[in-house]
């Protein structure tokens, strides 16, 4: 059964290292016969959350008008979320955060999503992606039958492409054929 794979990459390089393995990922899913899409989020016009909780008194409607109610739509309308980001200082980057926190307007009409994540970081320990993979899954946690499915810690990756030629590259696409 086809899926529909809604891919965000929050890498603010078009060709770093989260990028590329999303595009390993989307090019997986799409080979196994998935509707899938990347948003490339550093393209995207998306302010802060600013809290005035308008959306809540408007319909999930949002205060801010820029490029995030169609990234919403897009998220409520997948099966399957995956999210990256390069690990800035053990945790997610601004792109995917401010991502996160726009879901505020419509947290609650986003159920039953199966999610992968896929992180990529300069260093090469046991613990550097903890906190990033912990924010991940604090936003799921917030969403009624969110499931992850797959994780990818790609480490000790630091100029843009050094991700090319490495195991998670072979992961991804697997990971995306498995959707």
């Amino acid at each position: 059964m086809s899926k529909k794979v809604l891919i965000l990459s929050g890498s603010p390089r078009k060709g770093g290292n989260s990028d590329l393995l999303c595009d390993e990922f989307l090019r997986g899913a799409l080979d196994a016969g998935n509707q899938a899409e990347k948003i490339f989020l550093r393209s995207k016009k998306i302010a802060p959350c600013n809290a005035c909780y308008y959306c809540s008194q408007n319909g999930g409607q949002c205060a801010i008008r820029d490029d995030m109610a169609e990234i919403l739509d897009k998220i409520q309308a997948a099966d399957v979320i995956v999210m990256a980001s390069p690990v800035y200082f053990y945790s997610i980057n601004a792109q995917m955060k401010a991502v996160i926190d726009r879901c505020v307007a419509r947290w609650t009409d986003i159920p039953n999503k199966e999610f992968y994540y896929i992180m990529t970081a300069a260093e090469d320990n046991d613990m550097v992606m903890d906190c990033t993979l912990a924010c991940f899954r604090g936003f799921a946690a917030c969403l009624d039958g969110a499931k992850e499915m797959g994780v990818i810690e790609g480490k000790g990756v630091y100029e843009a492409g050094t991700v090319k030629g490495t195991r998670y590259m072979q992961e991804a696409y697997e990971m995306g054929k498995g959707v």
